[in-house]
């Protein structure tokens, strides 16, 4: 395979997309772009992105925000813990490092929310260090091009594919190589794969021995687990009610309205004789939980208090971080 990385070189130059992330040395915009694309579409994440570069130019802009307003620039994204880390880390590194980006894989790794994968492609993408990336889709390639049948979410699956893609980055240039690595992935060696158009396709040898469906193999198979929330809309005088995730978990530190946490959709015994009218029930799947939602309408003042509780204008909630199942709920609301 002496010419392998000479081979996905030349492709990835020809028939890679362009993407506004690509071309810049940034560290700083190609930090936030891995971070943004993490577990998202690229069709979603580029508006993202796009706006963050905007909104926060410079990593100083992006420390000096409040942690409220990066949640609500990232609202809709999901998965919020990567907005509080990648603004935890802003602040790091403007008065630990003096506003100075790490530079090298060993100090890049030590930023909040920075694993393997996204520092190596920092590094690489950046610094032109010769670090290997292993993300979903390089897995998937290296699997079907070696027809491994190491599971790729095993201990034993991750030091041996890192290890393959160490070695075939040394000769190459470091991030030219990741890239084309990860595009190959993506567009070429995908789940349904597009084996006529593969490049390297001589080496593959998962097409050679005819395994190439049953590649990647995976051990684990996640648990799931359903929740069923109640959310209660209190209306009055064009008014209403919104409470702060404050504890760890999903959706820290975002609002929602005050939430009845149940063992199934059916209403609680607690609030039935409050009830003007519900919505019919709505699903959000996560990772490793399912959210059943149903949204309560109740046209009275709460009879809740303490500090807990925000009292707001119906029309200033969109001015608050929210869960993307509440913000979805509001938007159907808004088009009925």
């Amino acid at each position: 395979m002496a010419d392998f990385y000479l081979l996905i070189g030349k492709w990835y130059r020809l028939n890679h997309r362009i993407l506004p992330w690509r071309g810049t040395k940034n560290p700083y915009f190609i930090w936030l772009s891995e971070i943004i694309m993490q577990q998202t579409r690229i069709e979603q994440g580029t508006n993202y992105y796009l706006k963050f570069i905007s909104t926060y130019p410079t990593i100083q802009d992006l420390a000096n925000a409040s942690e409220q307003d990066v949640l609500n620039n990232w609202q809709g994204l999901g998965y919020y813990s990567r907005a509080r880390n990648l603004h935890f880390s802003a602040k790091y590194v403007v008065n630990e490092l003096d506003g100075k980006f790490p530079c090298t894989y060993k100090e890049i790794i030590k930023l909040k929310g920075v694993g393997t994968y996204t520092a190596a492609a920092i590094a690489s993408f950046a610094f032109n260090e010769r670090c290997a990336v292993v993300d979903g889709n390089v897995y998937r390639f290296l699997s079907r091009l070696f027809d491994l049948p190491t599971p790729i979410d095993s201990t034993q699956g991750k030091k041996e594919f890192q290890l393959l893609a160490d070695q075939l980055i040394e000769k190459a240039d470091p991030g030219i190589h990741n890239q084309a690595m990860m595009e190959m992935g993506s567009l070429i060696c995908a789940p349904n794969p597009n084996c006529e158009q593969c490049p390297v396709q001589v080496h593959c040898l998962s097409l050679k021995n005819g395994t190439i469906k049953e590649r990647p193999v995976k051990s684990k198979k996640t648990k799931v687990r359903d929740r069923y929330f109640h959310y209660l809309i209190y209306s009055f005088e064009e008014k209403t009610i919104i409470t702060k995730r404050t504890e760890k978990g999903i959706w820290q530190n975002m609002y929602q309205f005050p939430l009845i946490e149940t063992e199934s959709t059916e209403t609680p015994k607690s609030i039935l004789a409050e009830i003007q009218f519900s919505s019919s029930v709505q699903k959000h799947i996560l990772s490793h939980q399912r959210i059943f939602a149903v949204f309560h309408h109740i046209h009275s003042e709460p009879t809740m208090s303490g500090s807990d509780y925000v009292t707001i204008n119906r029309e200033e909630i969109q001015d608050y971080p929210l869960p993307r199942i509440i913000d979805r709920y509001l938007e159907e609301e808004a088009n009925q």
